[in-house]
């Protein structure tokens, strides 16, 4: 099986050398200016990667978040992935996951204070914004690497430990969604979730591997799960150590949750869905029986915040299954103390941006 895919693996190369080949002439033609990027006269931080999901992006976006919030009129703007609505859209009190897709979801939910929207095509929906909400100081552009008509002040390229765009490939090839070189608009380079006892020897190998430009910075991130709260009425949940979990979940990589979760209970069971999955009726069903089938008497299903705000859309099945669950929260920490060269760098950029904040 594994010599079957490997070959498999072989014959998408070339799709990869097309697809890459496409990739370099569209970058060649907004470097040269034959495609047109809108630039905008306040900070425009882009947060993106290189790579297809998975490398921890979210939590980044939501430390942007709090670094800025109290201090700038902040608005976040997405795509919103896998929504069931199109064109542009500012969350509201009635808005859902189905109707901004889970991620700005779940960024209205946690931080009521910051405008929060979406929109497919940026260049046009940051207008509408600024239409909509004139006293907007900065704008977090959610995923959008890529995403060229807009020229944003500031990029951050991140980048998972365990998959380096150093070491990958182009689409479908690899799961890099353009080549290597891409890294160079990067004004900041993030390797996320870092083992926590990260040595300076490693941190050293991998900056030379990653090489950065002249002027590119580079910073080293860990997860750092928080404590369980209740899905629902979001109070503390506490569940023993020697209970059985059912991690259930859809996002692109569960991995780094359930080695958490394996560490802090003695059984844990994976139940997993497609990335961005809208969960149903007969999902919460087959949730609820996975969770009654686990071993012992003390049992509990864990979810993520993503899945939480897909999964709220079910509020009523979930009550009438009697179905608890407890969301795992999750930050990143700067390793090497470099938290405040981070910080004091995002803040010079804002600073250049609005000349009032350095005075």
């Amino acid at each position: 099986m594994l010599k079957l895919l490997s070959y498999l693996k072989i014959l998408l190369y070339p799709f990869s050398l097309l697809y890459g080949l496409v990739m370099w002439v569209r970058n060649r033609f907004y470097d040269k200016g034959v495609l047109t990027a809108v630039e905008f006269d306040l900070p425009v931080i882009a947060c993106g990667n290189l790579s297809v999901g998975g490398t921890g992006k979210t939590p980044h976006v939501e430390y942007l978040i709090r670094l800025l919030k109290d201090q700038f009129r902040t608005a976040t703007l997405s795509r919103g992935y896998n929504r069931r609505t199109s064109g542009y859209l500012l969350a509201d009190e009635h808005s859902t996951a189905a109707d901004i897709g889970d991620e700005p979801m779940q960024f209205h939910t946690k931080y009521p204070d910051i405008k929060v929207c979406v929109g497919e095509e940026r260049m046009l929906a940051i207008p509408q914004l600024l239409g909509e909400e004139p006293d907007t100081q900065v704008i977090l552009l959610d995923d959008a690497f890529q995403h060229r008509s807009v020229k944003p002040g500031m990029n951050i390229l991140i980048t998972e430990y365990n998959r380096l765009f150093t070491r990958d490939h182009v689409v479908p090839f690899g799961r890099l969604r353009e080549g290597r070189s891409g890294y160079q608009r990067a004004n900041c380079i993030i390797v996320s979730k870092c083992p926590p006892d990260m040595s300076l020897a490693e941190k050293a190998a991998l900056e030379k591997e990653i090489n950065p430009l002249p002027g590119q910075r580079l910073f080293f991130t860990t997860l750092q799960y928080g404590a369980l709260f209740d899905m629902t009425t979001r109070q503390p949940v506490n569940v023993p150590a020697s209970a059985s979990v059912l991690l259930a979940c859809g996002i692109a990589r569960p991995e780094p949750l359930l080695e958490k979760l394996q560490q802090q209970f003695q059984q844990v069971y994976l139940l997993a869905f497609p990335d961005h999955y809208y969960y149903s009726e007969k999902d919460i069903a087959k949730i609820k029986k996975e969770r009654d089938d686990l071993p012992g008497t003390q049992k509990m299903v864990i979810t993520t915040e993503k899945d939480a705000v897909r999964l709220h859309l079910l509020q009523k099945e979930l009550a009438e299954q009697n179905l608890q669950i407890a969301v795992m929260p999750v930050e990143i920490s700067f390793l090497f103390g470099e938290a405040e060269s981070f910080n004091n760098f995002i803040f010079d950029y804002v600073a250049r941006q609005l000349p009032a904040f350095g005075q």
